[in-house]
């Protein structure tokens, strides 16, 4: 059994990551992926939220993720993301104000934002604040 696996996490804009992990945990559509070394082949639909994962020298590292697909396979774990942000590189306050203003926009009909667009925009902005805080305190 290898003690890792390769991770790669790309957007169509940019590759995040390329590296050897001991641990991920990936949010997919319908709930919570746990992965580690010789994990079974999956092929997954991604959900909004943080993925997090560990390297061999025990550095963590989160990313925020937006829909988009995971594929596991062969000791590999591709996952390409529709919009995704390495957690260091999220500014929290501009991510507090997005989900203030999102969850304003849910009870305030008045404010002419539909329901479903403002619930869409508060998951973006959780995801955001989960992976910078992750990456706070977690990342050396």
């Amino acid at each position: 059994m290898p003690d890792t696996f390769d991770i790669e996490i790309a957007t169509p804009a940019r590759l995040l990551a390329r590296e050897k992990a001991v641990r991920s945990q990936i949010t997919a559509k319908d709930g919570f992926i746990g992965v580690l070394p010789d994990h079974a082949a999956l092929l997954s639909e991604l959900g909004i939220g943080a993925l997090t994962y560990t390297t061999p020298e025990d550095h963590r590292f989160s990313i925020a993720i937006y829909g988009g697909f995971l594929e596991i396979n062969d000791n590999v774990v591709r996952v390409l993301s529709d919009v995704a942000e390495k957690g260091q590189e999220i500014d929290v306050t501009a991510a507090e104000k997005d989900l203030k203003h999102a969850q304003d926009a849910m009870v305030n009909p008045a404010l002419g934002i539909d329901i479903a667009s403002a619930l869409s925009a508060a998951r973006h902005a959780q995801a955001r604040i989960d992976a910078a805080r992750k990456a706070v305190n977690k990342e050396e």
